[in-house]
Order: structure tokens, then sequence, then C-alpha cells
């Protein structure tokens, strides 16, 4: 079930599994066995369910059993913005768990019923491409690859899967909560892929593809931090290498954002985003002072206004030679 394209690159990996005891990541975790791919589990509680608790208790279980190491984060309580508060806190989890143990790889659970909800979401608000084409086979993170092998499968194929095989998992009473905008579109996904799921599979490489086309127009040319410069070739690439720099960081343009794009503006409340033809910046938005004299430098050397605070706080110097060109040194160190 898991794509042959990716079974050499998993057994090649050092392998963590993002675990939640539910029918998709259950369905990966036998199906990785079944493929005698070596990988440990991360679960995070959020504390929300009455069922969380046995869910962990349902991991460590299954860590026993199959010899694997088990990390559990217990999240606190976000009070607003749950979806993003919780994806962050997971992902940095992660992370540290990845940075902390040597794994390479990142594995998930999504599959093409996710993507299509997520197609259907960026649609309703207005997504541009790089929204569009959403989640991909591997995605090359700073630190880590991350692989979703089961993006060719429905959640009726998974739950086939497991009842044919007797396996046991949790149901996320969350999922039938109407007031997370996913919800609303499970109903309607679920009859589209009962009717053309091999088009819809298509679509996404299509779309896949063209993204990959478009990207050629624009470079990363220098990463620093959570500075990012790109160089791009015509300035009608600009709303797709800021779409494009933005998604690495983990922002989505809204649709009312992508219609008001300015060379020099704040986005989110976020992110800082400077564009001088060729070059786009994005940085942090940082609203601490900077001292005269060397905010009269950062002027002297050209360094794009709203970006500067950013470079100050981290002390962050712009290379004299970036995306192929001598610049002036940029940002001196702070003292």
């Amino acid at each position: 079930m898991i794509q042959k394209e990716l079974l050499q690159e998993l057994k090649e990996s050092k392998n963590l599994l993002a675990f939640s005891a539910g029918v998709d990541s259950t369905a990966l975790f036998f199906l990785l066995l079944d493929a005698n791919i070596h990988f440990d589990i991360a679960i995070v509680n959020y504390h929300l369910r009455k069922e969380a608790k046995e869910e962990v208790a349902y991991a460590k279980d299954l860590a026993s059993r199959y010899n694997k190491k088990i990390y559990i984060a217990d999240a606190p309580k976000f009070t607003s913005n749950f979806e993003a508060n919780a994806r962050e806190f997971r992902y940095n989890f992660f992370r540290k768990i990845i940075k902390e143990n040597g794994y390479t790889t990142l594995l998930t659970a999504h599959q093409l019923n996710d993507r299509l909800e997520w197609l259907l979401m960026r649609l309703s608000k207005g997504s541009g491409i790089e929204g569009l084409s959403g989640m991909a086979f591997i995605e090359q993170r700073e630190d880590f690859r991350l692989i979703r092998p089961l993006l060719h499968k429905t959640k009726e194929e998974l739950l086939e899967y497991l009842t044919k095989n007797n396996i046991y998992y949790f149901i996320d009473s969350s999922n039938f909560k109407q007031h997370y905008l996913r919800n609303r579109f499970r109903p309607t996904v679920n009859e589209l892929l009962k009717e053309s799921k091999e088009g819809y599979i298509k679509s996404f490489a299509i779309l896949q593809e063209e993204k990959r086309l478009l990207q050629q127009n624009f470079q990363l040319c220098l990463k620093e931090k959570e500075l990012r410069v790109y160089t791009i070739k015509e300035d009608s690439y600009f709303p797709y290498a800021l779409s494009h720099g933005l998604k690495e960081l983990g922002y989505l343009l809204s649709g009312k954002e992508r219609q008001n794009l300015q060379n020099s503006m704040v986005v989110g409340r976020k992110w800082a985003v400077e564009y001088q033809s060729p070059y786009l910046f994005i940085a942090p938005y940082i609203q601490t002072s900077i001292p005269k004299k060397q905010r009269e430098l950062f002027r002297r050397a050209k360094v794009p206004p709203k970006i500067r605070r950013y470079l100050y706080q981290e002390s962050i110097t712009l290379p004299k030679t970036y995306c192929g060109e001598d610049r002036a040194s940029a940002a001196p160190n702070r003292q």
C-alpha cells in the first residue's frame, strides 16, 4: 500500500512516525511493519478528549510490543486559535526529537481525503497554486525530510486494511465537530473520491508539476535563521515567490492578502516583506528600536527598512556577495 518509489527511501532513513492512534497513523504504523521499515513513534497529548489518555496508553503498548522508542509530549492549554497553536507545538516537539536523536525523516499519515479537504479549504479562502497544490509525498524541511507515504490512498482504503487485519484504532471525536472547517467539507470529499479517485490523484500531480515549473523563476539565495532572500526573474513572479517563501516559514497567504500585495509590507502582523527587484527579503516583523548610529549604517548599506530590526536583533550580517552578485556589507553586528 505504501508507494514502491518510497520504500527504498524509507529503508535507508532513520524514521520518526507522528502517531495519534487514529485510523491513519495506526494504519501507517502497521504498513511500515509489513514493509519491514524501521521507525520510532512520537505522540502529543492535548488533554482535550476523554479518550486521550487511552490513546497514549495504546501508543505505549504498541511501542513495547514492537520494540519501538516512543516520545510523548503534553501540550499546554491553548486559549485561542487551537489548530494553529497545536500544529506549531507539535512540529516543534518533532523537531526537538529529530535534532536530539539523529532522525532524518518525519513520517505523517496524511491521506488522499486530507489532500482534497485541504484543496477545498484553500479554494474557499482564495489561495493560489502554492496553497492549492498542498501536500507533497516528499518535502525537504530545514533539518529533516517530511514524507507522507499514504497520499494516494483514501480513508476508506485504510479503514478496510485495519478491519481486514483486525487492528484496533481510535476515532477522534473532534472529527465530528462542525466548527472545524475541514469537518464541514468531509462528507463532500467522501462522495467526490467515490466518483473519481484517480482523476484527483492525476490533478494533484499536475498541480505539483506546475508549482515546480513556477519555482524555476525564483531562487533562494540566502537563508539565515528566519531571514530569507530570493532572487526573482521578473516582477510578475513576485506573488509566487512570496507565497512560497512564507509557506516554507509556516505562513499561508490569504486571498485578501494576495490581492493587496505591496513591495514593502507586513503580512499577518508577523512577517516583514521587502521587494527590491530582483531581490525579495522576508524576515520576522520586529518592533525593537535600533540605535541611531546603527540605523545610519543600515541606510548607507541600503538594507531594506522593514528587515533591519530583525537583522539587528539577531546580529545577522548580510554578506558582500549573495545571489551571484556583489553586495555591500549590510548588517553590522550588535555591540
